[in-house]
């Protein structure tokens, strides 16, 4: 009976952890239509709610801490406590990374740089980080290693966005040197939002990483 009930847990664990990731997830969405819409209020949502992702990952450490310290768990067991132990860490940090979204549609003076398609690059990392969490949920390693790959083409798509954002910077012309500033905030905002959606791509990779190490006792994606 101990061990059905102990089983139950691990069940739980995972359950509660994919719940997390679907909130996270939408959170990233609200960010992005908050940015592309340019919805302050949408956008205030996104960073009130950032509170109950962090009380989530810490209900959900305690659980880990509670499998690992009451249970002992052995081999298989141990590495999927482990792995999803770090995995609601790469969520909760995506959480902030949704919030930074809502920050800067709230501090963004206008679009300056329409050749920029931070919507295709969410949409990327969205779709990344969805596939990581239905890896882990359904153990399946084929797809953790497809999403590294994936995110060699994350890197390239922000790697351009930047050097975009950097050679039109230098080529405009400013009518007046009040432009200068704003200007600027624009574009520090811009490569900020380029490199947080990066960063969201590289939670998924992590997401994977684990998953495969918990399946596979395999861990070469993590270095």
């Amino acid at each position: 009976m101990a061990r059905k009930s102990y089983q139950a847990q691990l069940t739980e664990l995972r359950e509660d952890i994919l719940y997390m990731s679907e909130v996270v997830m939408e959170r990233l969405r609200m960010g992005l239509d908050a940015l592309e819409q340019k919805d302050v209020d949408l956008a205030r949502q996104v960073m009130d709610g950032d509170s109950e992702i962090n009380q989530m990952y810490l209900e959900l450490e305690q659980e880990c801490i509670d499998l690992l310290a009451l249970q002992q768990p052995v081999a298989s067991d141990l590495r999927f406590i482990a792995a999803s132990f770090k995995i609601i860490t790469d969520l909760e940090r995506i959480g902030d990374l949704a919030v930074n979204l809502g920050e800067y549609t709230i501090n963004a003076e206008q679009d300056l740089f329409p050749d920029v398609d931070v919507q295709s690059m969410g949409e990327m990392t969205l779709e990344m980080v969805e596939d990581a969490m239905v890896a882990y949920d359904t153990e399946d390693t084929d797809r953790c290693r497809e999403i590294a790959t994936r995110d060699d083409e994350l890197d390239a798509v922000a790697e351009r966005a930047s050097e975009t954002v950097v050679r039109d910077l230098i080529e405009r012309e400013l009518e007046s040197p009040d432009e200068a500033e704003p200007l600027l905030q624009d574009v520090s905002r811009l490569l900020l939002t380029v490199r947080d959606l990066e960063r969201v791509g590289d939670h998924a990779v992590n997401i994977a990483a684990r998953t495969l190490y918990m399946v596979e006792n395999d861990d070469e994606l993590i270095y």
